[in-house]
Order: C-alpha cells, then structure tokens, then sequence
C-alpha cells in the first residue's frame, strides 16, 4: 500500500457540532487507513491474519466491495475469496475464516446468481473447514439473504449468517433460521428508518442481550461481535453460568479497534477473532461506515486516538 494509492477527497459530515469534516488523505487517511484496514491486497490481510495469530487471536477475511454491477464482476469477486481460501489453506495451521457479502457475488443482479457463486466460494471452504458467514447489508437485503442462507445451508454446514440487533424483525427471523446455523450477532451499522430499527443505544443494546440468549436456548454457534465490554461480560457470564462450551461461542472484533478488549479476553483464554477488512475498497468502506451513522465517526475517530493519545 503506497501513500499515493490512500490519498482520497475530503468526506464532509454535519450535524456534529464542531466536528465539521473528517478529513481522509495524506497523513491521516493514511493512518486512518491502516489502523482498520490491512491492506489492499490479500497478501497485506494473510499477514495482519498471521500477525493477530501470534498474539493468539483468531481471524475473519473481508475482501472489501459490494454492489457489484454485472456478472463478470460477481465472478470475479467469487474468484477472489477462492483465492484467499487457498491462501488460508496454504499458511498451516492459521485459524481464519472468511466473510462475504451477497451484492459482492452477484444478489443485486439475481438471487440464483448469488447462490451460484457463493457455492462455488464454499466448495473451496468445505475440505479445509473454513467456516464462511455472510454478512448482513441493509435491511433492503434482509429476506433475500435469508432466503440464500436456508437453500445453501441445506447442503452445507460451513455457511453462517450475520443478524443486525438494531432492527425489530430480527428476534423473529431468529426463530425461523436454519439449526445449527453459526451466527455473527452485531449491532448494525447502517442508518435505518425508526420504523423498521431502534435508534437509541439502550434499545439496541437489550435486543442484543435478548437475541444473544436466545440463539444460545436455540443451539446456534454464536460469535458475539461488539466492543462493548458490558455486552461482552455479561454474554461471557451467561456463557459460565449456563456451563456452555466455549466451542460454540467467540468474541469477535474488527481490526483495530479496541486492541486491548481483543488482547484481554485472549489472554484469559477466551476465543476471540478480529474481522479483518483489506482489498482496493478501503476507502469506501471507510467513508460509508462514516456517512451512514454520525455515530460511526466517533467510533472511529476515538479508537485512532485510543492508540495515538
């Protein structure tokens, strides 16, 4: 990754008080840049991956994109997690799995043509046992990722889902999601009507706590991915209280942000996996992380001072 390839505009923001914009070139786009992304190649996120490894932290993939407009651009991205599988494959016993996104593969050009691709993607994830998860979009995506989730998982076991507590339907396409299936229990970073989502944090930090016990009740794989240490302490104090094996639960966190939750919990014996983005795509990753929630922009910019103040 050069400095020239992380120069971008500057994003503007409102409704922040003195906050007026966030600026994304130069020097600070580049540390910005790579505090919570790895790279731009998936060499650069193997060796973020083998680097958490050695600090005895497990790993998720993101190769950045989504939204893709043709066929050949689905394909590719397809391509590109085959890839990444046969990398992971290649670095003996790396603990990595990787996260993939449905309009990355194909889902706004049609529902088949997602499936077919991210078939593909698991074939090459089966024999090595790499687990695969989808990540939740919008809640436009919703009923359509689902809907790929159940007819995949009826063939295959290494596929899960993300769910997003923030919105009102999530408790009941809990209770209709296929057994077994591995769970990625988040917040939800997109900006969705109050029709359809909380908007406080409280509202969405009980649904969370409701949700992450009833997948349990229900017998889903859980990864817990938050920063939040009151969620993850009380979910750790679930997990003991009910004597559940930690086989079926992880905590997860996104590259380079809170490093030091992520190093506690490993260092007491927790299972813990950072969410690893790299690939071309960083900077609209960043900038619609940011523009979709003013909320994203705090989170963001105190977890660069965390480490720099």
């Amino acid at each position: 990754m050069t400095g020239a390839s992380l120069r971008a505009p500057v994003l503007w923001t409102t409704g922040l008080g003195p906050v007026r914009r966030f600026v994304t070139r130069s020097r600070l786009g580049r540390r910005v840049a790579l505090r919570f992304v790895a790279g731009e190649t998936l060499e650069e996120g193997i060796a973020a991956a083998r680097s958490l490894d050695g600090q005895g932290i497990a790993a998720m993939l993101d190769h950045l994109g989504e939204n893709v407009t043709s066929e050949e651009q689905a394909a590719a991205a397809a391509d590109g997690y085959v890839l990444a599988l046969k990398r992971i494959r290649e670095a003996e016993g790396l603990d990595c799995n990787i996260a993939i996104k449905l309009t990355q593969l194909g889902l706004d050009h049609s529902l088949d043509l997602s499936i077919e691709n991210t078939e593909r993607v698991l074939a090459a994830a089966g024999p090595a046992g790499i687990l695969v998860m989808i990540d939740m979009e919008s809640s436009d995506y919703v009923d359509r990722t689902l809907e790929v989730l159940r007819r995949l998982r009826a063939h295959h076991s290494g596929v899960g889902v993300a769910i997003q507590s923030a919105l009102y339907r999530t408790a009941e396409d809990v209770s209709v999601l296929p057994e077994e299936t591995p769970v990625r229990l988040v917040k939800g970073a997109y900006l969705e009507p109050p029709s359809i989502a909380h908007r406080s944090r409280a509202g969405v930090d009980r649904a969370f706590a409701r949700l992450f016990a009833t997948l349990l009740s229900r017998g889903h794989p859980v990864h817990v991915a938050t920063h939040d240490p009151r969620l993850l302490a009380g979910a750790c104090g679930l997990v003991e209280r009910r004597g559940l094996p930690w086989s079926r639960i992880e905590l997860q966190m996104l590259y380079g942000v809170r490093e030091d939750l992520q190093h506690r919990y490993a260092d007491r014996g927790y299972p813990v996996r950072a969410y690893v983005p790299y690939g071309a795509q960083w900077y609209p990753y960043l900038t619609r992380r940011l523009a979709e929630r003013p909320a994203n922009l705090w989170f963001f910019v105190s977890n660069l001072l965390r480490r720099t103040g």
